[in-house]
């Protein structure tokens, strides 16, 4: 895994320098602030790595209330950026996302909550339901900034690690059952009512949730600018063919064609310039990284620490199949970023934590099972 983290920094780096390449000098350092960032990454999963996880464990819940209360103070104090309320504006022009932070705590809560069972079937009232409450708060307040992309990810962990944690087979069907319905409708109502949301969401100012919607149900209707973003990054990908343009010479990057190549649209830089190939083998390295965790999840004495490792892999894995997904036309639009590719300083530093703890699980099963 070490060895994966190291080739991600170096091709995160490379990408990164491609993708500010039309744009400096405006975004001049992104690479060199890459490699800084990995740096302090590395330092983070070392350090992680020696903390006893069951010590964080035991203060879970003063922890999801510290998250909660981080979740409350950027929405209600934090400047809007890109219209939304989701980051901390901190000394050296650095921004600080608490939805980030925040997915690896209901992580971490999520497991303390399911270890109390021991691996016995979950009860609807009392495991189900207080364990979805404790994922819905979080969710309601990342959805108000607005982040749906981080709203979605904090439903798709805990559906993860409800089925982990050992649910009945009625549940999963209920639960399936209600969410099917549940698109059904929705696509139903907005394809009826569609002019309507529209015309009231102008009136309020904020209609990118809605485009991004309506861009993936409606294709066809929507306007060209609304399915911009969409359309060109698919040119961009296709364009890459089976190995690509090469380094530095794709140029549906520049970002009159694609909006944050160095950040959410990456994947089309990979696409681009190293083509269906270069593609293939980030997603193998992906599929090793993912493969290697849940081979630790698999040989965990402490449930709990197998509950952390499933809750982050599959933290990952959507991430992944949106990012990917949503840059060939297969997902909404949404602002998730490819993990240990994308820039970003929160979440690479949030994702490198989440790898320390999987390391700390890993280092400390041996004691787990002397203790």
């Amino acid at each position: 895994m070490v060895a994966i983290l190291a080739i991600f920094m170096i091709m995160s780096t490379l990408l990164v320098h491609s993708a500010i390449a039309p744009y400096l000098p405006d975004f001049k350092n992104y690479d060199l602030k890459t490699l800084m960032f990995y740096g302090l990454g590395f330092a983070l999963v070392f350090g992680m790595s020696i903390v006893d996880y069951r010590t964080l464990l035991r203060y879970s819940w003063y922890i999801y209330g510290t998250g909660c209360l981080l979740l409350v103070l950027v929405f209600l104090f934090a400047p809007e950026i890109n219209g939304a309320r989701s980051w901390f504006k901190l000394p050296g022009g650095l921004l600080f996302q608490p939805a980030e932070l925040v997915k690896i705590i209901l992580i971490m809560t999520t497991a303390y909550l399911l270890g109390k069972r021991e691996g016995r079937l979950l009860s609807f009232h009392r495991d189900i339901i207080p364990i979805s409450a404790v994922t819905l708060l979080p969710f309601i307040l990342v959805l108000i900034q607005p982040d749906l992309g981080n709203a979605i990810i904090y439903l798709v962990v805990l559906c993860a690690m409800l089925w982990i944690g050992n649910t009945k087979y009625s549940h999963v069907l209920i639960g399936l059952t209600l969410l099917v319905t549940f698109l059904i409708v929705f696509v139903t109502m907005f394809n009826i009512y569609n002019q309507q949301i529209h015309d009231y969401l102008d009136d309020k100012g904020k209609l990118h949730w809605y485009q991004r919607i309506n861009t993936f149900i409606n294709p066809d209707e929507a306007s060209n600018d609304a399915k911009h973003q969409s359309s060109y990054a698919q040119i961009a990908i296709g364009s890459g063919g089976l190995i690509g343009d090469g380094f530095l010479q794709g140029e549906l990057k520049n970002k009159r064609f694609i909006p944050y190549p160095y950040s959410d649209s990456i994947f089309v830089v990979v696409g681009e310039e190293f083509g269906f190939l270069g593609s293939s083998v980030l997603l193998l390295l992906y599929f090793l990284f993912l493969y290697r965790m849940i081979q630790i999840a698999l040989r965990c004495i402490d449930k709990r620490g197998a509950f952390i490792i499933i809750g982050i892999a599959a933290m990952f894995l959507f991430q992944i199949f949106e990012n990917v997904g949503m840059m060939i036309g297969l997902m909404p639009i949404t602002g998730i970023t490819l993990p240990f590719i994308s820039y970003g300083g929160t979440s690479l530093l949030l994702n490198m934590l989440c790898i320390g703890l999987v390391f700390s699980i890993k280092l400390h099963q041996e004691k787990y099972e002397v203790d």
